[in-house]
């Protein structure tokens, strides 16, 4: 079978905007962008947060879950009836079963809630094991260990709950925040962006991989790890065991750097914001990052000192970490989903495929098949950045932040958990080996150098100018 008989085929038409999971992401995510903005304004937070529900705060018995069960079981079910009406709905226009995909969801629901409760322990938690890492661990030895009936894979909605997520990040970074960033989160963010993306599509093509896994691959190590692999995957049509394979090498990846790069930044007694930076731009999964960030957050707070003083200003040491952690990956790296998209849609459709086939392509292709849902995103970006133009940073970090992005935020866990179980449920190991060594080394290649880029970025040269000055021109957290 060739490539192109491999490759989804691509709804033209205005029936896109109700036969694709692109479209239909961007409608249930403005569904939810939507009631978040209603209840914000009319005061209705509290109904908000009951949509929203997560999981309780970090807890160390089963005391303490009961208890928060008893007072939140009607959250979960609001959550679980939001989700499965508009996730059965549209997957019914798309053409899938209700009959099985309705029950191989409601199985994908209830698994993460229990992945919720689970990354809530202490203990857990300590082990930086956030949901999304849980769940997609959960989910392969679950597939590797049992057999389930093919019709469950009905639930398992990789693309679809990933796209839904990624509207919803966008969401979540108001254009407002990357100017709050500065030049130079964005100077390091592009730098690491660019080199990492170039360089392995360029060793990968070295290495005898085809043009679209190498550009699938260069994306997931050069932005958002599962979010941009899919993202990429889509711009250039690749095959799914492109971004199959590209999601495994990120989660590994992200998995050795959680523990990895803390630990060389311990080992100097590397300043807060230094290392929150590095960790950004090193990360290959927010998710992950976060969990590294975290956790040398909290190790400088109590063996360094739990505070810093610069310019007579005092700020939290653990809360710098994480602030220049989220400047520099979920802000920084982010957006670059977006833009390398467009830019490799463009390329694939009008060098790549007329190499290929010999046939010039209208200039209409390129828009049908640019991903929608980064539309959604940058929608998203620019709706939230409207609604938090006019207030200042205390404003929104102490007021909207709570209130309006972090309910958003907290239903995004949700797809991403979905996203990531789903993942678990239809990866098999042995699919690992087949790939064979030359993706792997082009993938590796390019995140050994990402590590050691981010550190002299964030130590050398933007350290002493920014980074150590973080205190002073970031938003008070």
């Amino acid at each position: 079978m060739s490539d192109s008989e491999e490759r989804v085929e691509v709804v033209r038409g205005v029936q896109t905007l109700w036969k694709t999971e692109d479209w239909w992401a961007v409608w249930m995510a403005f569904i939810v962008i939507g009631i978040a903005l209603y209840c914000y304004y009319t005061g209705k937070v509290t109904a908000l947060k009951t949509l929203a529900v997560s999981a309780p705060g970090k807890w160390t018995s089963w005391n303490q879950v009961i208890a928060y069960f008893q007072k939140n079981w009607f959250g979960y079910i609001v959550n679980y009836v939001f989700w499965a009406v508009i996730f059965t709905i549209s997957s019914k226009i798309l053409g899938f079963r209700v009959k099985t995909f309705l029950p191989s969801f409601t199985f994908v629901y209830l698994v993460s809630v229990a992945i919720f409760i689970v990354a809530a322990n202490k203990v857990v938690h300590n082990y930086n094991l956030e949901p999304p890492i849980l769940a997609v661990i959960l989910g392969l030895i679950l597939s590797n260990v049992f057999k389930f009936p093919k019709w469950m894979d009905d639930g398992f909605r990789v693309e679809y709950y990933i796209k839904t997520g990624i509207v919803l990040l966008g969401a979540t970074l108001p254009f407002t925040l990357i100017y709050m960033a500065g030049p130079y989160v964005i100077a390091q963010a592009a730098t690491v962006a660019i080199t990492a993306f170039l360089l392995i599509y360029f060793v990968g093509q070295k290495l005898g991989l085809n043009k679209r896994t190498s550009a699938v691959l260069g994306a997931g190590a050069a932005v958002c790890g599962v979010s941009a692999s899919i993202a990429m995957a889509a711009a250039v049509r690749a095959k799914k065991e492109d971004y199959v394979f590209g999601i495994a090498a990120v989660i590994i990846a992200a998995i050795i750097a959680i523990f990895l790069v803390p630990a060389l930044a311990m080992s100097i007694q590397m300043h807060p914001g230094e290392a929150g930076a590095w960790i950004g731009t090193s990360e290959f999964a927010d998710a992950a990052g976060f969990a590294a960030a975290e956790w040398y957050g909290e190790w400088y707070a109590s063996h360094i000192s739990p505070t810093i003083t610069i310019g007579g200003v005092t700020a939290n040491t653990h809360e710098l970490t994480i602030w220049a952690y989220t400047l520099m990956k979920v802000i920084g790296r982010d957006i670059w989903i977006g833009l390398w998209a467009f830019i490799m849609a463009k390329v694939a459709t009008t060098r790549w495929e007329v190499e290929e086939e010999g046939i010039r392509p209208s200039p209409m292709e390129i828009w049908w098949r640019f991903p929608k849902f980064v539309i959604g995103f940058l929608i998203a970006s620019a709706v939230m950045t409207a609604v938090t133009v006019s207030v200042d940073s205390y404003t929104y970090m102490h007021v909207m932040k709570p209130n309006l992005i972090g309910p958003i935020k907290t239903m995004r866990t949700w797809t991403f958990i979905f996203t990531f179980f789903s993942i678990g449920m239809t990866t098999r190991f042995r699919e690992f080996v087949k790939f064979g060594a030359r993706p792997w080394a082009a993938f590796f290649i390019g995140a050994v150098v990402v590590v050691i880029l981010g550190f002299i970025l964030s130590h050398y040269v933007f350290g002493p100018i920014a980074w150590q000055k973080l205190p002073l021109w970031a938003p008070r957290v």
